[in-house]
């Protein structure tokens, strides 16, 4: 069985579901890519089990047929090959594939089609429309909050929580929480689904820049996405996912403004000092002015800067890893943030002062405690 493709396309789509691919897979069929073919389209699929990928393109093939083939030799080969139409030639007794370049062959080994997992389908589902701008936003503004504790499934994967007229996304690692709502999406439905990051992470390396639907469909042990020639299939978390609404504290009566750009630059400069291990950086309110300073006692390293602020509340000191602060103010984009708090034992919530129309941006981050330096 023969099909000839273009060497630089074959090259893009396979890159596009290649990170589902892991080095030491628990089957090793699941080193290869499922390549099918019928009626002029190749289908490619790559899997590890939990998540799946498939996408699609046209090639010149008279023949039908299916065989898993390597993926690491093969990406290689086509990245240093010139884009250029390339011949495969598989063998579906003996299990090889023959490649033939304009000036080059090569020969490597493939294996059983049907070895390889099948992949879940859906049925019953009603589907669900996201851009998939809006998508790749709520994926962005929460990722990077998600846990890394395996002790706790549920919190290794976002929370996405359909609703009929908003849709929204939940991270937390027990030390911050991200919810991202976005109002300009129903889903019609009432449902609480948990997607593994590794899941998501894929997701926003392949969704496409320019607007694109994506349609999204779930049972109840597996979410469905598919846009354009590509789709991603991934098992839930089946997990009771934390009462992040709880967490969240009600009044916050100290209340600050201040650029974000300008706060995110102290706290970069300020963290240098801090101590390695809890990366604590004190915030100091009163009046209009906000001091933060930081101090590593065991190399005797301390830094401190005064910013002006629109501060209304009572003056308190907190103290908060300067790492999660990072990473939040990185992730806003509005230029001045709000920073609420009630009690310097009590979380604050950050979140941009002007929000975009139709999103909701809530930032929760747990202080540290301080110490006693002045």
């Amino acid at each position: 069985m023969k099909f000839i493709v273009s060497s630089s396309a074959l090259l893009k789509q396979l890159q596009s579901i290649n990170g589902v691919v892991t080095n030491n897979p628990v089957v090793p069929i699941l080193e290869n890519f499922l390549f099918e073919i019928e009626d002029g389209k190749l289908t490619i699929t790559a899997s590890d089990l939990e998540t799946s990928m498939i996408t699609e393109l046209p090639v010149e093939a008279r023949e039908s047929g299916r065989i898993a083939a390597p993926a690491r030799i093969l990406l290689d080969t086509l990245k240093n090959l010139p884009d250029q139409p390339v011949t495969f030639t598989l063998d579906e007794e003996t299990y090889t594939i023959e490649i033939a370049s304009a000036n080059g062959r090569y020969k490597l080994a493939g294996e059983n089609a049907t070895d390889f997992p099948r992949v879940p389908v859906v049925k019953g589902s009603a589907p669900v429309e996201i851009p998939s701008s809006s998508l790749a936003r709520a994926i962005n503004k929460t990722i990077f909050a998600v846990s890394t504790d395996e002790l706790r499934p549920a919190m290794t994967g976002i929370l996405v929580q359909l609703a009929d007229n908003q849709v929204t996304f939940v991270a937390t690692d027990g030390h911050r929480l991200l919810r991202y709502r976005r109002s300009d999406v129903g889903a019609g439905q009432t449902a609480n689904i948990i997607i593994p990051r590794k899941a998501f992470n894929l997701l926003k390396g392949a969704l496409p820049s320019e607007a694109t639907p994506v349609t999204v469909e779930f049972n109840t042990s597996n979410a469905f996405f598919s846009f354009n020639q590509m789709r991603l299939v991934c098992r839930l978390i089946d997990e009771r996912y934390p009462d992040y609404e709880n967490v969240i504290p009600v009044s916050n009566p100290n209340r600050l403004i201040i650029g974000r750009q300008e706060i995110l630059n102290t706290v970069k400069r300020i963290s240098i000092y801090s101590n390695k291990t809890t990366h604590q950086v004190r915030l100091r309110l009163a009046g209009s002015e906000l001091t933060v300073s930081a101090e590593d006692l065991d190399f005797s390293n301390e830094a401190k800067e005064v910013l002006a602020c629109q501060y209304d509340g009572e003056d308190m000191e907190i103290g908060f890893n300067a790492r999660f602060l990072q990473e939040m103010l990185s992730n806003i984009d509005s230029e001045e943030i709000t920073l609420e708090l009630s009690t310097p034992n009590r979380a604050g919530l950050l979140m941009p002062t002007t929000p975009d129309d139709n999103e909701n941006i809530l930032m929760l981050v747990m202080p540290v405690m301080l110490n006693n330096y002045v």
